[in-house]
């Protein structure tokens, strides 16, 4: 079996996740935060190691400004929901996630402004169209670090440098980079940022974290479960409600420790170089159309492509009934994007190699490929 759908999760974890795992449940077992016994104290101990990796990863100087969640839809919706209230304006892309969505439109049915601006014809947003969408009572510019569909790196760099600059919250979802791609919460200066822990973060599913900014004090989604009744909680446990995961946060640290020791820019150099491969090797297939930037330095590590005379879960089918090869297809939860892209309803063929990923698994999906376009 080869397993090419890292954007959707990551497979395998590490060997030290598993474990991590397992002895959180087999032989710590108490609940991190809620007694003074010592296996209460060492399971907070757990989740203030996988904190700590976390603040280092993305270089956030205090740890306290991460909080977990269950994913990264969680943590948007603590984030867009914390900035915006009723005639505020909001900025967007075309390119957003399901997550930034669907909240963005419950929070338009709140009385939030939403604006959409357009992606080139890469799939990049462009400061000079946000600056042009800016309003007196623009709050918040959210967007991704990368589309799950076009795969391309946004500048968000200097578009929260501008954000900083006028007073707007900058919101970043990082689900598709968190670990597999440079972020540096202090040199870039976000506001809020959003990631899940079973992608490149390589831990278990039901994980994720926000990262807010010291001066931002966001309101709890949920509330209830920490402290007592008139305690006016600080971060993060103002945004960490009732029991936490803790095997899953446990093996979200042990994920992030793995991806510390091995290195970002090195994963992300051996999957720029697995990318390389695909976008050439596509290329080559008569009738395969890429979505995106054909330049992998501008990438992550996924593209989405179409086929002529296949659709995607025909063609999505085929590589998993007759070659064993797992791949994800349709609208990737993204069906804006997929407007912007021609793709829509269809959707397309998504390849996300992962750290695990070989060279050899990459040969094999596009003689799949050549195969499947004969």
């Amino acid at each position: 079996m080869i397993y090419l759908d890292n954007a959707a999760t990551s497979h395998p974890k590490p060997q030290a996740v598993y474990k991590k795992v397992d002895l959180v449940l087999r032989k710590i077992g108490g609940n991190p935060g809620r007694a003074s016994h010592r296996m209460a104290m060492e399971a907070g101990r757990v989740v203030f190691n996988a904190r700590e990796a976390v603040a280092r990863l993305i270089n956030s100087p205090d740890s306290s400004r991460v909080a977990f969640t269950k994913n990264a839809t969680e943590a948007i919706n603590i984030g867009l929901k914390g900035v915006l209230r009723p005639k505020d304006h909001v900025i967007s892309t075309v390119a957003e996630h399901n997550s930034v969505v669907k909240t963005l439109a419950a929070l338009k049915d709140a009385g939030v402004e939403v604006t959409k601006i357009a992606l080139d014809d890469q799939g990049f947003a462009r400061l000079k169209d946000i600056k042009a969408a800016v309003k007196k009572n623009t709050r918040a510019v959210a967007m991704t670090h990368a589309s799950n569909v076009y795969g391309g790196l946004q500048p968000v760099e200097e578009m929260s440098r501008f954000c900083r600059s006028r007073g707007i919250t900058f919101i970043l979802d990082a689900a598709q980079t968190a670990g597999a791609s440079p972020i540096d919460v202090k040199k870039w200066g976000l506001d809020v940022l959003a990631a899940t822990g079973h992608k490149s973060c390589l831990g278990p599913q039901g994980t994720g974290f926000i990262y807010v900014r010291p001066g931002i004090e966001l309101p709890p989604l949920l509330n209830g479960g920490t402290g007592d009744f008139d305690t006016i909680l600080e971060m993060p446990e103002r945004l960490e409600a009732g029991t936490l995961n803790a095997p899953g946060i446990a093996g979200l640290g042990a994920g992030v420790e793995f991806v510390l020791k091995e290195g970002v820019a090195k994963i992300r150099a051996h999957e720029l170089g697995l990318v390389a491969a695909l976008l050439k090797g596509l290329a080559g297939i008569k009738g395969v159309k890429i979505i995106g930037t054909q330049d992998p330095l501008k990438r992550v590590s996924l593209v989405a492509f179409t086929m002529e005379g296949i659709t995607p879960a025909e063609a999505g089918t085929r590589l998993d009934e007759r070659y064993s090869i797992m791949v994800r297809t349709g609208v990737l939860c993204a069906p804006e994007a997929h407007r912007r892209a021609g793709t829509h309803p269809l959707g397309a063929i998504r390849v996300s190699p992962g750290y695990f990923t070989t060279h050899k698994h990459i040969e094999r999906f596009l003689k799949a490929m050549r195969e499947i376009a004969r």
